[in-house]
Order: C-alpha cells, then structure tokens, then sequence
C-alpha cells in the first residue's frame, strides 16, 4: 500500500521507474574514517583488478546507449518528415517503407529455407511457408527503415554528443605503421599471427586503407595468445624482418602460412622474401626481439586485451574480425569530429 505524504502528491509510476542521474566520476561514493573515497576511485580499481571485464561492461553500456539513440534520432526524423508531408508518423513510415522493402519472391523462399532446413526437424518448405515470409517481410521492413532514416539523416542537422569509451594507447616509434604517419585516424591493432581471425581481419584492414587513404593508419601490436605456442616467434620473426626493412612483407607472408610457423618455417620465409639469411637467423634465435613482443602482449592486458583481433580506432574498441561497415561507421564518425 502506498503512503501519501501530507504535503504532496504521490510520485507517478514514470517517476518511480526512472532511473537516478548518472553519477560524476567525481561522486564521493564512501567514507572511511573521514576518508573520502570517489567513483574514479572504484573504477580505477576495477580497472586495475579487472581491466578486461570492466571494458566489457563500458562497451555493452555504451553500444546500448548508442543503439537506442539511433532508434530516438530515426523516430525524431521520421515524425519531422511525417509532419512536413501532412501525415502521421506511422503513415508516413508504411508509404515510404513500401517505396523501398521489395515484395517476397519464390526465390527468397527457397533460399531462405535452404539456409535453415538443418534446423526445422525435417519440415518442408510448405510447413513454413507462412512463418518464413512474415520473417522475411519483418525483416525488409527493418531495412526499409534504417535506409530511409539514412536518406533523412543525410538532409537533416544532426550531431551525436554521445561520448564513446576511449582508451590511450601507447604507440612507440617503432612500432609498425601502414598508411600515412600523420592520419588523423589511428587503428592499432593487437594481434596474433596464428590466430585464424586474425587473418580474416586482414582483408578487411586492407579495404579501409584503399578506401580512406592517407586518413587512416594502421598500428600493429603483437599480443601471442597463450594456446598459440608458435606466435611469440613468429612475432619476433615480424621484427627481425623489419631490420631489413621487410616487416610487412614478412607480416603477410605468416598470415598466408598460419598453419606452418615454426622456426625453420620462418627462417625460409625470410629467405624468400630476399632477406639476408644469416643476419635474420641470429636475430630470431637469439630472441633479439622477444622483450618488444612481450611488451605490446602486456600493454594489451593493462587495456583489457583477451582476445584477438582487438582494434582500437582512436582509442575506440573494436573486438573481433568484424565487417567492413563496422569500421566505416566508427572512422566517419572520428573524420566528422572536430
């Protein structure tokens, strides 16, 4: 039973169910004796006992936000546009989305139950009939909007003031680059050369070169997980190759060849790759650059690092071999920066 104060009116049930205000880093959260302790205070120590799980938390936080920003940014144009064309919000969507979602065809019937009929227990095409076109449907409608939301977004005024989790990463001046010195926007990469995902990130960090040029540059930092026996030497490899100005060179020639990185392996790469053999020989066995592997493998764990390909663009975190578009919409938003 709710108590009603004497000089006011009970609160709403919206205002029960609304979350408090975001504390300030600066929020003192305990005192102890007298001894103030902050909310920087507890995150900094949650990032010094465990750095991988909080930057986890601070991304899935931030992805949410973002992502039902982008619902409340589609909704506030769509509801605009709507009422320019003197129609509600909900006509305005159906009338456009139909000028853009494509009918269901046969074909996409077939293929989509081609896709799934490992996982129907032996139901035929016709059983789902119904059930796959409404997905299908549901699924072009979502896509109808998200295109026009675009097409909006593009003839509107708007800026995202959301700020995303940053991380500083420490780049060494002989760390590998490619791409232009002076780009505006930074990738490093911490990676591991036997790491299959690693390889499937390669084409891809490839496409954003050609596509941005000299706007972008790539940081490669190894980071040898501990079940893969063979990367540390194989990084090392990576940098003794570097010492004849074959670092990429030789970067590619052990993605094209995960499944062969043993020494001698990489002693014949070098080889084919015109390196003066015996000097990269002595490099490798002598483990000339196994503190510099070791180094980018524990700067990597003070970020969080626990899996690879982890991606930094300007400091943003990308986890995992993910598509191009997911690159694209992070670098243009840090090109639109000011």
């Amino acid at each position: 039973m709710l108590l009603l104060s004497a000089c006011g009116d009970a609160p709403s049930a919206a205002e029960q169910a609304r979350p408090a205000p975001q504390p300030s880093p600066d929020q003192v959260v305990a005192e102890i004796n007298g001894r103030k302790v902050t909310l920087k205070e507890v995150d900094d120590k949650w990032e010094e006992f465990d750095a991988t799980e909080r930057a986890k938390v601070t991304q899935l936080l931030y992805q949410n936000r973002r992502n039902m920003l982008g619902q409340l940014m589609g909704d506030i144009l769509i509801e605009d546009a709507a009422k320019a064309a003197g129609m509600s919000a909900d006509a305005y969507l159906q009338q456009e989305s139909a000028k853009r979602a494509q009918p269901v065809s046969e074909t996409d019937l077939i293929k989509f139950y081609n896709d799934v009929k490992d996982q129907v227990a032996g139901r035929s095409l016709e059983d789902l009939r119904v059930p796959m076109k409404a997905q299908i449907e549901s699924d072009r409608a979502l896509q109808a909007r998200a295109q026009l939301v675009g097409e909006l977004e593009k003839k509107a005024s708007v800026k995202i003031l959301l700020d995303p989790p940053r991380y500083t990463v420490a780049v060494a001046q002989d760390d590998p680059v490619r791409g232009d010195r002076s780009a505006s926007v930074t990738i490093v990469e911490f990676s591991d050369y036997q790491c299959p995902f690693c390889s499937r990130v390669n084409p891809t960090l490839a496409k954003v070169l050609e596509t941005y040029g000299n706007k972008v540059k790539i940081v490669f930092k190894d980071f040898p997980l501990p079940n893969h026996p063979q990367a540390p030497k194989a990084a090392e490899a990576a940098h003794c190759a570097a010492e004849q100005g074959k670092y990429w060179e030789m970067h590619d020639a052990m993605f094209a060849n995960q499944r062969a990185l043993e020494v001698p392996a990489l002693k014949q790469y070098a080889a084919g790759l015109g390196l003066d053999a015996p000097k990269f020989n002595r490099c490798l066995d002598a483990g000339q650059y196994a503190s510099k592997v070791a180094a980018g493998a524990e700067l990597g764990e003070k970020l969080g690092v626990n899996s690879t390909p982890t991606l930094y663009i300007n400091g943003r975190p990308v986890m995992g071999a993910q598509p191009f578009a997911v690159f694209k919409a992070v670098i243009d938003e840090e090109l639109r920066r000011p």
